[in-house]
C-alpha cells in the first residue's frame, strides 16, 4: 500500500483527516496548516469533519473548502455513536485512503477504530491531556488504548512523547514531531487591533487567547494581575468555555473587573496580535502551542509558564518562562516586560527569527510523509 510508481517515483498516500473539531483551536490549526500544505503538493487529501447536528459553518471548514480541500460534515447528534460509526464507515468505503490521520480522542476512538476495521492504517497526532475530571479521564484512558492500535503515533512535544513511552506506546510506531508554522492570516495594523478590541493606545495591552478550562490556567492570569500595583492596563481574554463565569466571578471579587475585557471566541484571533503590548500563556498542560507561534509570528513579546513542550519553543532569548501555578512569578514577570521594553523587544525579534528558521512549514510536511510511508509499511496493530 506504499502507492504506485508515478514516472519513476513513488506516489504520495492518500488520506482523510479524521477530527471533531471545536470552533478553533491549536488542533484545529495543525489539521489546517497540514491538509492544506498537503493538498499545495498535490497529495489527494479530505478532511472527514464530525460535527453537531445543527451546528453552524466553521472557520476551519472555510478556509479549507476556500483552499480546493473537500470537507465531508458528519453532523450527528449527542452520543449517538453507533450512527457516528455507521457514518465514517460510510464515508471510508466511498473514499478508500491509504491512510487516516485522526486528531483527539473522538476520533482516535471511535473514527481510528472504524479505519482499522477496513483494514486502513491509522496514524494520531497526540496534541495533548487536559485531565480534569473523571469523564475527560476516561476518555483519556481509552484514547491510550487505541493509540497501541495505530501504525504511526505523532507526539507535538519531548515531554508527550515520554508519557506516550511511559504508556507502552510501542517505540516503533513513536514519532516526535513538533509543531511548524505556516504564516496564518495577515495582520491588522496595532492601531486597527486595538481599534477592534477597544482598547485604547495609551494603556499597556496584555493579551491571553484559549480555552477557559483549567488545564489552560486563566485563573493564574487574573490572579497575577490582582497583584499588580495600580497602572494604566487592560487584559483580552479571547476564547471561550466552561469555566467563563467563575472567572469573571474571580475577577470581580479580586478588584479588577475593570483590568480585563472578556471578549469570547474570535475567529482568527491571530490578526490582532500587533495591537498587544505583551502575550501571555498561563497554562497547566501543553503540547507545542500553536498560539505561541502566533504570538512570535507578530513579535509580539511572550510571558509562558514552563510546562509541557514550551521551553522547547520558547528560549530564555525568545521571551520569559515562569513556573506554572505561581501568580508571583507571572505578575514579577509582567512588570519586567513592562519596565524594559526595549529587552522584551529584542526576545520579540529573536522568537521571530526562530519561527523562521526552526519551525518552517516544508520539513515538518516531509516528516509526516515519513510516518505515512512508515505506517503503511507496518499496517495496523
Amino acid at each position: 500500500m506504499s502507492g504506485p510508481e508515478v514516472d519513476g517515483a513513488r506516489a504520495e498516500p492518500s488520506l482523510v483527516h479524521l477530527l471533531a473539531p471545536g470552533s478553533a483551536g491549536g488542533l484545529e490549526t495543525v489539521v489546517r496548516s497540514l491538509a492544506i500544505g498537503q493538498h499545495r503538493r498535490g497529495i489527494a487529501v479530505r478532511v472527514l469533519s464530525v460535527v453537531g447536528a445543527g451546528e453552524p459553518e466553521i472557520s476551519l471548514h472555510l478556509e479549507l473548502t476556500r483552499a480546493g480541500i473537500e470537507v465531508i460534515r458528519v453532523p450527528v447528534p449527542p452520543r449517538a455513536y453507533a450512527h457516528e460509526r455507521a457514518e465514517i464507515l460510510r464515508h471510508l468505503q466511498r473514499i478508500g485512503p491509504a491512510i487516516v490521520h485522526t486528531h483527539g480522542y473522538r476520533a482516535d476512538v471511535i473514527g481510528g477504530g472504524v479505519a482499522r476495521k477496513l483494514r486502513i492504517p491509522t496514524v494520531t497526532t497526540v496534541h495533548g491531556f487536559t485531565g480534569g475530571g473523571w469523564k475527560n479521564r476516561l476518555y483519556e484512558t481509552l484514547q491510550c488504548r487505541a493509540f497501541r492500535r495505530c501504525a504511526g503515533v505523532v507526539a507535538v512535544s519531548r515531554p508527550l512523547e515520554r508519557r506516550l513511552l511511559d504508556l507502552r506506546i510501542p517505540a516503533s510506531r513513536m514519532h516526535l514531531i513538533q509543531n511548524a508554522w505556516d504564516g496564518g492570516p495577515s495582520l491588522l495594523s496595532p492601531a486597527a487591533a486595538r481599534e477592534a478590541l477597544g482598547v485604547p493606545a495609551e494603556v499597556f495591552h496584555v493579551g491571553w487567547v484559549g480555552r477557559l478550562s483549567r488545564e489552560k490556567g486563566a485563573d493564574i492570569l487574573v490572579e497575577s494581575i490582582a497583584r499588580l500595583p495600580a497602572m494604566p492596563l487592560i487584559v483580552s481574554v479571547i476564547g471561550d468555555g466552561a469555566e467563563h463565569a467563575s472567572l469573571e466571578a474571580l475577577a470581580a471579587s479580586r478588584g479588577i473587573r475593570d483590568r480585563i475585557r472578556w471578549h469570547g471566541g474570535m475567529s482568527n484571533a491571530s490578526r490582532l496580535f500587533p495591537g498587544l503590548d505583551l502575550f501571555i500563556l498561563s497554562s497547566r498542560t501543553e503540547g507545542t502551542p500553536m498560539v505561541l507561534f502566533e504570538a512570535m509570528a507578530a513579535r509580539v513579546p511572550i510571558i509562558a509558564t514552563s510546562v509541557g513542550g514550551v521551553p522547547d519553543v520558547i528560549r530564555p532569548a525568545d521571551g520569559l518562562l515562569v513556573p506554572s501555578e505561581s501568580p508571583e512569578a507571572l505578575a514579577r514577570a509582567i512588570l519586567d516586560v513592562r519596565g524594559d521594553p526595549r529587552a522584551a523587544a529584542a526576545r520579540a525579534a529573536s522568537a521571530r527569527d526562530r519561527l523562521d528558521s526552526d519551525f518552517a512549514l516544508d520539513p515538518w510536511l516531509d516528516r509526516y510523509q515519513q510516518v505515512y510511508h512508515s505506517a503503511i509499511a507496518l499496517g495496523n496493530g
